[in-house]
């Protein structure tokens, strides 16, 4: 059975951006007489605000979406928490104090994932003064689980090469996990057998299966949809102020209309879909 997912943040109102996340997710799951899931990922602190949870449900039902609501993750901190100290104590995971201005400072690239880590914390003994994050020593994972692949509905088969992203970190110094820790675990946890997100996410997926690997998991397939982007060519997002459904909602606007709209993409003036 095909079950996907639309897992937005409560750090922010959606966008159309998301809607066209969540509409593509839902028409998969329901052409494929499966199953489509909302998941909430609400553990960014203070950041993450219920009130906006709520809003979700009001713009996907808006939309004219059905869906079936998963435990949210802060409900699942025992679970990160676990695989972590699993991953830990089997010497995958090393101890990390630096700071992103020290990180810079020791000469680190931009990679897919932010700046790639060059190792400074893996031979040397952390400071216990300071906090700390929890890293993925990439290479010794791989020489443990061998090449891996992966296969995305639209793009076809790929490799799982994760040492371009470097030491990515799997436990924040601020979180209980990363990204990459609770939304892996959370998919499998969530029986999600083909995960839907935008391109933006696609350089992730080669350590989402690594760590399916290295704990066991089941991979399933993924489809990474192209992004809408405003007339500069830039994907929408909420932090540049992006029109929210809240307020197309609360204006009258007809969500049911848009929704179709956005199957046909057919877009408001100045959005379209990215080339790649």
């Amino acid at each position: 059975m095909t079950v996907t997912r639309f897992a937005p943040s409560p750090n922010g109102p959606l966008h159309l951006g998301h809607a066209y996340s969540a509409v593509v997710a839902h028409d998969l799951a329901k052409q494929a007489g499966g199953r489509f899931l909302l998941r909430v990922e609400d553990i960014d602190g203070p950041r993450s605000r219920p009130e906006l949870a709520d809003a979700f449900r009001r713009d996907l039902a808006w939309l004219g979406l059905e869906w079936e609501e998963v435990p949210a993750q802060s409900t699942r901190l025992a679970a990160y928490a676990a695989a972590a100290q699993d991953l830990l104590a089997r010497g995958y995971l090393y101890r990390c104090t630096c700071t992103r201005a020290e990180i810079e400072a020791q000469g680190a690239k931009m990679g897919s994932q932010g700046l790639v880590y060059p190792g400074t914390c893996k031979t040397r003994p952390p400071d216990p003064d300071r906090s700390a994050a929890l890293r993925l020593d990439v290479a010794r994972a791989l020489a443990d689980v061998g090449a891996l692949t992966w296969e995305d509905a639209l793009a076809g088969p790929q490799v799982a090469d994760t040492r371009e992203a470097g030491d990515v970190v799997i436990v924040r110094k601020d979180a209980p996990a990363s990204y990459h820790l609770a939304a892996t675990l959370d998919d499998a946890a969530d029986g999600v057998t083909l995960v839907t997100r935008g391109m933006d996410l696609f350089a992730a997926t080669p350590i989402h299966r690594l760590l399916q690997a290295l704990l066991g998991l089941p991979v399933p397939r993924w489809h990474h949809h192209r992004l809408l982007v405003d007339e500069s060519g830039q994907k929408l997002a909420k932090r540049r102020g992006s029109p929210s459904l809240a307020d197309r909602r609360e204006a009258g606007e007809d969500g049911l209309l848009l929704a179709e709209q956005l199957r046909l993409h057919s877009f408001p003036a100045g959005i379209s879909l990215a080339s790649a």
